[in-house]
């Protein structure tokens, strides 16, 4: 069950959702059968959690946006894109430990 705080994105509301963001956005390309994506999750939300509103998460479905996937080159998963001022302004490939996701995170937010 995904946590309340987290913006679901697609092909429709992806370009205006990130525009219209405050902050620091994580930004998780996963999919449903990927085991890895699936570890990952519970770190991701744990961190959003934490940061006490500086960082958003984002989640978007390669399966069901194709052309999310395509646009950022995004060829393995889980990717997560830090999106800060509606840029991309770095990101992790594979499920990586929490720590170094917090030090990305604590370099931008």
């Amino acid at each position: 069950m995904p946590d309340a705080g987290t913006v679901h994105l697609t092909e429709q509301n992806f370009d205006e959702a990130l525009v219209q963001h405050e902050g620091l956005m994580m930004v998780d390309f996963w999919a449903d059968w990927c085991g890895p994506c699936r570890a990952i999750a519970p770190v991701l939300e744990e961190l959003a959690r934490e940061s006490d509103g500086r960082v958003t998460l984002a989640k978007v479905n390669v399966d069901e946006n194709p052309g999310l996937a395509a646009r950022y080159g995004i060829r393995s998963i889980p990717t997560i894109l830090l999106v800060k001022q509606g840029k991309v302004a770095d990101q992790v490939i594979g499920a990586v430990p929490k720590a170094q996701l917090r030090k990305k995170l604590d370099a931008l937010a």
